[in-house]
């Protein structure tokens, strides 16, 4: 997890929001990682998991990423659960939940679906202050510029 953290300063670097992801494989070794970037990419899907797991897939020449545990700094969405699930990851470790929309058992839960042919096992929880606390102190800087803007 402390890997997707410093993904997720990264994205706060860019002023994307700051969510980190790393795949890591059945091995144990780091496949791929990455940060949110659809704003300095134009891309609405270049969500951080989304990125890693094209990563870790091109990595491991094949689409499916078997055996392998995603680690992410905040709950994913449902399309990101949905590539997961696609692309067969085995277990997804998030920190902090996302109260909006969080696809892995928060608003609703896409990985244990019974009619679907895979399911994500979750472990929830990791590092959840450290990774709450860049997303707050990302969107407070955010309401800091914007009421900045509006003074003048």
């Amino acid at each position: 997890m402390r890997l997707a953290l410093e993904e997720a300063e990264k994205a706060y670097g860019l002023q994307e929001v700051p969510v980190g992801a790393v795949v890591v494989g059945a091995d144990g070794l780091l496949l791929a990682g990455a940060h949110n970037m659809p704003i300095s990419s134009n891309d609405p899907t270049a969500h951080a998991e989304i990125v890693a797991i094209r990563r870790a897939c091109r990595r491991l020449d094949n689409y499916r990423l078997v055996g392998t545990v995603m680690y992410v700094t905040l709950e994913p969405c449902a399309m990101c659960v949905g590539a997961m699930l696609h692309a067969r990851v085995n277990r997804l470790v998030f920190g902090a939940r996302d109260p909006r929309s969080g696809s892995a058992g928060t608003v609703l839960d896409l990985t244990g679906v019974d009619r679907f042919n895979h399911r994500i096992e979750v472990n929830a929880g990791l590092m959840e202050q450290e990774c709450a606390d860049i997303l707050h102190r990302f969107f407070k800087a955010r309401r800091g510029a914007k009421l900045a803007k509006s003074v003048f």
